[in-house]
């Protein structure tokens, strides 16, 4: 099945660019992009070696380094403050760390914009989602697929080009209906997104994160504020989609979900990577015991 775009606000970066991508490259390349055409086979899809990140004298991120392999769900943990979602935040663009490199499949990414990491398929989904709340369920999906010819207002005003505009929102439309489908939300199809509650907007934010074809999705507690019945689908959906050769890099604080869900667990604490193993390495590790997890674990 085809797939998550990232935010609202990359969307919009996205859609102002949207011309120079679909009508002719970009005149010069930067130079992370320039150094990612020479790319090692074998890499691991993603790759974070010594990430800092500092907010004024704040470390939140503190020499973090990782990988996630290809086809995995691994789990990244730790306490509140952690630095947990301001790594995501640096893995995916969003902040620019102060050192360190993000690999993606073995390009240095390092600072791309958070639409250019969409573009080459690592995207993430926030703490909270963010739905375009003016426009329909529907809607929403059908904006996030990349290169839509229709962005280009010379083409989607004149008549010998409206033919493969047209030809290609129908598709997208088609696919749009079939992730909806495929999340049990077709039924809120023409529903403004503003109106969705706290789930199904977690629900609508994973779809449309697929529909951007991704191949490294970065989950930020989608299952925080979901009921039971809506949190085992979104698990099922996952692991339907880790089936089917998608990446998922999971945040969460529900420790059950985590050790019965994912292979690899990561467990970070201020800022840094305190230990990595299967879940029963994490449960018996004196470290993360004393550092966070608790002796009831």
């Amino acid at each position: 099945m085809s797939s998550d775009i990232p935010d609202a606000s990359d969307v919009a970066e996205a859609a102002d660019s949207a011309d120079a991508i679909t009508d002719e490259p970009e005149a010069n390349d930067s130079a992370v992009e320039e150094a990612a055409k020479h790319v090692p086979s074998g890499a691991p899809p993603l790759r974070v070696e010594g990430l800092v990140k500092r907010f004024g004298g704040v470390t939140a991120v503190d020499g973090a380094s990782f990988e996630v392999e290809e086809g995995s769900l691994t789990g990244l943990i730790g306490p509140n403050g952690a630095g947990k979602s301001t790594t995501f935040n640096c893995i995916t663009g969003v902040h620019e760390p102060a050192a360190g490199s993000v690999y993606f499949k073995g390009e240095d990414v390092t600072g791309l914009e958070p639409f250019r990491m969409a573009r080459k398929g690592l995207v993430r989904t926030f703490q909270i989602a963010r739905e375009l709340e003016e426009m329909t369920v529907l809607e929403n999906l059908m904006l996030a697929p990349k290169g839509q010819i229709g962005e280009s207002a010379i083409r989607a005003v004149t008549p010998g080009l409206r033919g493969e505009v047209v030809e290609q929102e129908e598709a997208i439309r088609e696919r749009a209906w079939e992730t909806l489908d495929f999340f049990e939300i077709d039924h809120l199809a023409t529903e403004h997104a503003g109106n969705l509650s706290g789930g199904q907007r977690k629900l609508l934010e994973m779809a449309r994160a697929l529909m951007t074809d991704p191949e490294v999705v970065l989950l930020d507690e989608p299952l925080a504020g979901v009921n039971p019945t809506l949190e085992e689908k979104l698990l099922d959906r996952i692991h339907q989609l880790r089936g089917d050769g998608y990446t998922f890099l999971l945040v969460e604080h529900d420790m059950d979900v985590i050790m019965n869900n994912c292979e690899h667990v990561i467990v970070m604490h201020q800022g840094s990577v305190l230990a990595e193993g299967t879940g029963d390495e994490i449960r018996n590790n004196e470290q993360v015991i004393e550092a966070y997890l608790g002796e009831d674990i």
